[in-house]
C-alpha cells in the first residue's frame, strides 16, 4: 500500500474518503455503501478534509462506531478491516472496504429508509434505478450475451452523432415506454458499451470510446 502520506496527497477520490472524526453511523454508512458498491476504498480517520492529519483520540471508539454502522446500517452488512498506522506521531485509522460480491448494498438513513449509494470522484451519490440494475446484475450473469437489436443499434447510431442521451431523450427515441429502455441501457452498461454519468441535475450516457 502507497504510505499514508503520499494516499492523502491524492486527495479525496473515489476509493479514498477524510474522516476528521467518526460523529454518525448514518452517514459513515452511505460512504461504506459506496466504497462496497463500487470498486471498494478506504477511509483515513483522522485526517481533515483538506489532508490536514489530526489523528484518532480513541481508535478503540471510532472502530466501534464503524463496525456497528457497517453492521446496522448496512444491508448486506459490510466488513471492513482495520489498519492503524503513526504518522508524526498522530494515530491514523485506516477502515478498508473491499468491493462487495453482494451487491447493492443499501444504508439506513435516519428516516428509516435504505438507499443505495456509489462512489463518484469524491461524494457518495444516491445510485439512480439504472444503475441499482447495473449492480444488481453484474455478479449474476457473467457475461451477458448481446445481440444488438433494433433498439441498441438506434442508441449506438445516436450516440455517433451526439455526445451524450437522457433516459427521457432514449425512450423518446424509441418510442418507448422507461422500462424498456431502461432495460436497454443497463445491458449496454453491463457489457462496457456505454458507462453511465451522474451530475447534480441528471444522469446521462455516453459511449465508451
Amino acid at each position: 500500500m502507497p504510505s499514508i502520506k503520499s494516499l492523502i496527497l491524492q486527495g479525496e477520490g473515489v476509493m479514498l474518503d477524510f474522516k476528521k472524526t467518526i460523529t454518525s453511523t448514518e452517514k459513515i454508512a452511505k460512504s461504506l455503501v459506496a466504497f462496497a458498491n463500487n470498486k471498494g476504498g478506504k477511509l483515513l480517520i483522522g485526517v481533515a478534509d483538506d489532508g490536514t492529519i489530526k489523528g484518532v483520540k480513541s481508535e478503540e471508539e471510532e472502530k466501534y462506531m464503524i463496525l456497528t454502522s457497517a453492521h446496522q446500517f448496512c444491508k448486506p452488512a459490510i466488513e471492513p478491516y482495520f489498519e492503524e498506522i503513526y504518522v508524526d506521531d498522530k494515530l491514523v485509522l485506516v477502515a478498508n472496504i473491499p468491493e462487495s460480491d453482494t451487491k447493492p448494498h443499501y444504508a439506513l438513513d435516519d428516516q428509516k429508509k435504505w438507499w443505495a449509494y456509489i462512489r463518484i470522484d469524491d461524494k457518495s451519490v444516491l445510485a439512480s434505478r439504472i444503475i441499482l440494475e447495473v449492480l444488481k446484475q453484474e455478479y449474476k450473469n457473467n457475461g451477458v450475451l448481446i445481440s444488438y437489436s433494433d433498439n441498441e443499434k438506434k442508441l449506438l447510431e445516436y450516440l455517433e452523432q451526439n455526445e451524450k442521451i437522457t433516459l427521457k431523450e432514449f425512450s423518446k427515441l424509441l418510442r418507448s415506454s422507461y422500462r424498456k429502455a431502461q432495460k436497454v441501457l443497463v445491458n449496454l452498461i453491463l457489457t462496457n458499451v456505454i458507462k453511465s454519468h451522474t451530475s447534480e441535475k441528471e444522469e446521462y450516457f455516453t459511449a465508451v470510446r
